[in-house]
């Protein structure tokens, strides 16, 4: 019989799901999956030709995706059952395992840096912002998304999911980014489109608590909550900048900073 190797997201090789990261080929995962998905999307024409570093790669889906346009596509992370995955998975990928606050790589080394729901999590955002700007070529871009603080852990001064440490409105993104030496050239937000904007009206206003609010109480989903959030694709988000949206209203931010 003949043998075929392993998909990301088949059972026979899926990095377990721990709330940590996102990881594709899981039905009840599906929305945070699009919702992260869609931001790599975005950015697939900006990587074409360039040297690309994806620093806190994760399960590997991201960094695969850019590697279709970029020259070449590093990738780092800190855990290393991640870092073994992503070699295994995705072998068009360079992978490192290491601190993103002392990236293994010399100075001016790549053009684009892109860091996706990574932010976040670190301690020294303020060091980690340093190393980019170091690792950055003159005219390179840092690429960065997080969840915007105003939406996704409304009214507390502590985050509301476990992993976090800090999070960032978009106003403390651009004073993060600006006071380590980059140039805050664009600021976007993630929305809900038209048909998630339907599912939110369906589940009682929104579709995000629906599934955190069955999952809190231990309650099995209802089919349609588990055939909607399976159905949802990167086109049911939109990508919006902040002259064009209420930024502070988006689900997560999207910053381009450039190093001049």
């Amino acid at each position: 019989m003949e043998m075929t190797e392993p998909q990301a997201g088949s059972p026979a090789d899926q990095l377990a799901l721990t709330g940590e990261r996102t990881v594709p080929g899981i039905p009840a995962e599906n929305y945070w999956f699009r919702r992260h998905e869609v931001a790599y999307d975005y950015i697939l024409r900006r990587c074409a030709g360039r040297d690309v570093l994806e620093a806190g790669s994760g399960e590997g889906y991201g960094a695969s995706m850019l590697a279709r346009d970029a020259r070449s596509v590093t990738c780092v992370d800190y855990d290393q059952q991640a870092v073994e995955h992503t070699r295994r998975v995705y072998p068009e990928l360079t992978v490192h395992q290491g601190n993103l606050i002392d990236l293994p790589l010399d100075d001016a080394s790549v053009d684009m840096i892109v860091n996706f729901q990574v932010i976040e999590h670190l301690w020294d955002q303020s060091e980690f912002v340093r190393e980019c700007f170091r690792v950055l070529r003159g005219g390179g871009e840092l690429l960065m998304s997080t969840p915007n603080r105003i939406t996704f852990s409304p009214g507390r001064d502590t985050p509301l999911n476990p992993f976090h440490t800090r999070e960032l409105s978009a106003t403390e993104l651009t004073e993060l980014l600006s006071d380590d030496g980059f140039d805050v050239v664009d600021m976007l937000g993630v929305y809900h489109g038209a048909r998630l904007v339907e599912l939110d009206q369906k589940w009682g206003g929104s579709i995000i608590d629906a599934q955190i609010d069955r999952a809190l109480a231990g309650e099995p989903w209802p089919d349609d909550l588990v055939a909607d959030v399976a159905g949802i694709t990167i086109a049911d988000f939109d990508i919006r900048r902040a002259s064009e949206a209420d930024i502070d209203a988006s689900l997560d931010l999207l910053a381009v900073a450039a190093r001049f």
